[in-house]
């Protein structure tokens, strides 16, 4: 008996390990995720500032709390001591009901969140998705119009016509779009749209000269 429940304590043990391994490399893929808006943080703090937009910027969410905890070693040798320090009884039971236990918690858990983390690395950028709208377009468009545009395709991304209006000024900076005002309104467009041209004016035919 006491064999039995110690090789069922070193299957969890592995278990966990595994479960820890699954987490670690979860949080690293969301570090990657988190460290990729703390760039943008920078570049819209720095534009903000290039326009002269007075107050001060919101400070970042603090990541102290995200540091990847490293997997435990397994230590066999404990849970050993352990198991031959319950009684008999209590043993049996808890080798009878844990594995049904995390089994079911790992089926739950671990397709949902895997899935997750894949659906985030795979989303583009908003900078990415403002330059593949405007490359699209045949005509310019406003930082409205593209927000509207780009909160239709992606309801889910919860797109803001601020943010989408500092992108786009962004990209500007960068020479990846073109900005131009029409009155009072400001538009955009991809850097190789060409600019429309005014139609030449008809020239006036020469007249031939009155015989004298």
């Amino acid at each position: 008996m006491t064999s039995q429940y110690i090789n069922q304590v070193t299957g969890d043990l592995e278990q966990n390990v595994k479960e820890q391994e699954r987490i670690t490399a979860e949080i690293a893929g969301l570090q990657q995720q988190l460290a990729a808006l703390q760039h943008d943080h920078t570049v819209l703090v720095n534009m903000r500032q290039a326009l002269g937009v007075a107050g001060a910027a919101p400070e970042p969410a603090s990541t102290g709390s995200a540091t990847v905890p490293s997997p435990r070693k397994k230590a066999t040798g404990e849970p050993r001591g352990k198991a031959t320090a319950e009684p008999r009884g209590k043993a049996k039971k808890a080798a009878a009901e844990q594995p049904t236990a995390k089994a079911k918690g790992r089926s739950a858990r671990t397709p949902a969140a895997g899935k997750d983390v894949a659906t985030k690395k795979a989303q583009p950028t908003l900078a990415d998705l403002v330059r593949r709208h405007l490359t699209e377009q045949n005509e310019p468009r406003s930082a409205a119009e593209v927000a509207t545009a780009l909160g239709e395709a992606h309801p889910d991304r919860g797109i803001k016509t601020n943010v989408v209006r500092t992108t786009l000024e962004n990209l500007v900076a960068r020479s990846q779009a073109q900005r131009s005002k029409q009155g009072t309104s400001v538009f955009y467009t991809a850097p190789h749209a060409p600019e429309p041209e005014a139609a030449p004016a008809p020239k006036a035919e020469a007249q031939p000269e009155a015989a004298g």
